[in-house]
């Protein structure tokens, strides 16, 4: 019997291997030859990749650029690699590839086109400024492209329920009849997280991980950091994440190094081990407001048996129950945050008692072999 051929489209081999390894997986178990295409990438990523048992594709891609003749460069590459392929579904996640990649599939006369967006992201994120006119540009370019390549989704899947509603429903946008999916959480492969309860014999501490811009919360963060340690001084605040020096909205090196030099943060910058870092504090915070899909961070901390402090937005607020894994907050509000932080330092047996909350509702929502049973059934491939 011939195995099926699925092209997976993405942009960085990192992510790639990162975020579909677990449905990769899924599709070589269903007899699925998988074509994983990728556009960013270093030698050591793209052998993890291949070591899947994948045929790897590399491809042009600007993810961030606003050149339509490079993106149309981009778009003919596709239809070249994709007609030589010939392959009986393409799946794309990420703005340009399901842009992009759409359009070269429907091109080649491929049976079956399926899209991810993983959250609105940037364009669709209001600062406490408003929004840019850059960004109110890169947004009006975005739904033009996504109401040219839509219709000719076979499915587009949405990780919450806000997306399409702000998206699709809010411009109006063409659109196959059943083509909106939820998909929800992507999902952890649950044995890289085990749970781990917090050693209430050491110093509490919180950890942030995430990109160090303010849509993530960096900055609401840092603030609340300072707040608390006047009043308690010997309580930890971590940080895990790069800089963003060419992010308008970034946290910038001077700031930082005047952080670590003034005791408000540890600062651990990228590790591997993020999970054991997790182990290693007793509260997770990301008062993110950024367009989420669904946030990979909170997922991890609660399958390890962590509370959460996150933000009432979309994407956030699909991860933690309120009050029993942890607490949502109002976007930008420092003195929320502050609240709740006093809340774990004066109550810490709560720590435990929300942790283990935590890790019933990712075992129950975050496995990603259900997730991607489901994933697999909205492809129509099982």
């Amino acid at each position: 019997m011939v195995s099926k051929k699925i092209i997976i489209i993405g942009t960085t081999a990192s992510n790639l291997y990162g975020f579909r390894k677990d449905f990769i997986l899924s599709c070589l178990a269903q007899n699925y030859h998988v074509y994983a295409f990728v556009s960013e990438y270093t030698s050591e990523w793209l052998e993890k990749i291949k070591s899947l048992g994948v045929t790897l594709v590399t491809y042009k891609l600007s993810r961030g650029g606003l050149n339509p003749l490079a993106d149309l460069g981009s778009t003919y590459q596709l239809i070249k690699k994709i007609k030589e392929i010939q392959p009986d579904i393409v799946f794309s996640y990420s703005t340009k590839p399901v842009i992009y990649a759409t359009l070269a599939a429907y091109r080649t006369k491929v049976p079956y086109i399926y899209g991810m967006i993983e959250g609105l992201g940037s364009p669709f994120t209001i600062h406490k400024h408003g929004l840019s006119l850059k960004a109110q540009f890169i947004r009006f370019v975005q739904i033009s492209l996504y109401r040219l390549a839509f219709p000719y989704l076979d499915k587009i899947i949405f990780l919450n329920r806000e997306d399409p509603k702000d998206l699709v429903h809010r411009y109006n946008l063409p659109h196959k009849r059943n083509a909106i999916q939820v998909l929800g959480p992507i999902g952890l492969n649950l044995h890289d997280y085990a749970y781990t309860k917090w050693d209430d014999q050491k110093k509490l501490s919180f950890i942030f991980i995430a990109r160090l811009i303010a849509e993530k919360g960096i900055f609401e963060y840092l603030e609340a950091a300072k707040i608390v340690k006047q009043k308690y001084p010997d309580i930890t605040f971590k940080i895990i994440g790069g800089l963003d020096p060419e992010n308008p909205t970034g946290l910038k090196q001077a700031q930082l190094d005047q952080l670590i030099e003034t005791g408000i943060i540890e600062y651990a910058g990228f590790v591997q081990d993020v999970d054991q870092q997790i182990r290693e504090s007793a509260v997770f915070v990301l008062p993110s407001y950024y367009r989420e899909g669904v946030p990979r961070s909170t997922q991890e901390a609660m399958a390890i048996g962590r509370p959460v402090i996150t933000t009432d937005v979309p994407g956030c607020n699909q991860t933690v129950v309120n009050e029993v894994t942890g607490f949502l907050i109002p976007k930008w509000d420092v003195r929320a945050l502050v609240n709740k932080m006093i809340y774990f330092i004066e109550h810490p047996e709560q720590v435990n008692k929300m942790g283990y909350q935590g890790f019933l509702y990712a075992k129950k929502n975050f496995n990603a072999v259900h997730i991607n049973h489901r994933l697999l059934q909205i492809l129509e491939m099982i």
